[in-house]
C-alpha cells in the first residue's frame, strides 16, 4: 500500500514523478505549517520555513538517488549549521522534525506514506492542543524568595504555605551580596481559589519586602 512511485528499473527519475513528489512535498508543508499556526503563537518567517523544508529535503534525497545513509549522514551535517536566533520551544522543533520526516518520505518517494503520516500527526497534534490530555497541574508554581541572612528561612513561612498551598517543597538555597541575603526556590502547588496577589504580599511581609518571583515551572527567570 505505501509503496514508493519511483520505478526502480529506471536508471533515472522521470519529470512526472519528481513533480508528484514536489507537489505533495509542497502541500504537506503547508499543512504542517498551518497546524503550527493554529496551535502555537510564532513568525511568518517560522511558518514560511516549514512550508518548505520538506520540498528541500525532498531534494536531497532525489539528488544522492534516495541512498537512506547518505541523505541522513547531510542531513546531520545540516543539522551543525546554528541560525542566529532565540532557542526554538518545544512545538517548533517538533514541527521541524515533523517537517524534515515529511520531505524524507517525499524524497523516498512514499507520497501515500508521507499524506497518511501528516494526517495521523495533525489528528494527534490537534487533540492534544484542544483537549485537557497531557495537561500539567495548572497550580503548580516555582517560587523564589530573597531573604535577609538573619531570618529563619526554615519557619518563618510555614503558616503561609500551610494558609495558601497544598505543597511547598523547598528545592534549592543560595547566598547573594556576599552573604548578606539568601535566595530559596520552593517547588508549591497553590489551593484552590487563591489569590496569588495576597499569597505573595503575605510573604513581602516576613521578607522584609525584598524581591518575590511566582512562576510556571516552564519558565525559568531570576530575580
Amino acid at each position: 500500500m505505501f509503496n514508493s512511485i519511483f520505478d526502480q528499473t529506471a536508471t533515472g527519475l522521470s519529470f512526472t514523478t519528481a513533480l508528484i513528489c514536489a507537489a505533495v512535498a509542497i502541500a504537506l508543508g503547508v499543512a504542517i505549517a498551518v497546524t503550527h499556526m493554529k496551535t502555537s503563537q510564532t513568525t511568518k518567517g517560522f511558518l514560511i520555513t516549514l512550508a518548505t523544508l520538506p520540498l528541500l529535503v525532498m531534494a536531497v534525497m532525489i539528488m544522492i538517488n534516495g541512498n537512506l545513509g547518505t541523505s541522513i549522514a547531510i542531513l546531520g551535517a545540516f543539522s551543525l549549521i546554528r541560525f542566529r536566533s532565540i532557542q526554538g520551544q518545544a512545538k517548533e522543533l517538533l514541527s521541524v522534525f515533523f517537517a524534515m520526516t515529511i520531505g524524507l518520505a517525499c524524497g523516498m518517494g512514499h507520497v501515500l506514506f508521507a499524506v497518511a503520516i501528516t494526517i495521523a500527526a495533525i489528528i494527534v497534534i490537534l487533540l492534544f492542543s484542544y483537549t485537557n490530555i497531557l495537561e500539567p497541574n495548572k497550580k503548580n508554581r516555582v517560587l523564589k524568595i530573597v531573604i535577609p541572612e538573619d531570618l529563619d528561612y526554615e519557619e518563618s513561612f510555614d503558616e503561609i504555605f500551610k494558609k495558601y498551598t497544598s505543597k511547598a517543597t523547598l528545592v534549592k538555597m543560595k547566598t547573594m551580596n556576599m552573604g548578606s541575603l539568601y535566595k530559596l526556590t520552593y517547588d508549591i502547588s497553590l489551593k484552590p481559589g487563591v489569590k496569588e496577589k495576597e499569597f505573595l504580599d503575605e510573604i513581602r511581609v516576613k521578607n522584609c519586602n525584598l524581591k518575590v518571583l511566582l512562576s510556571h515551572p516552564c519558565l525559568e527567570e531570576e530575580i
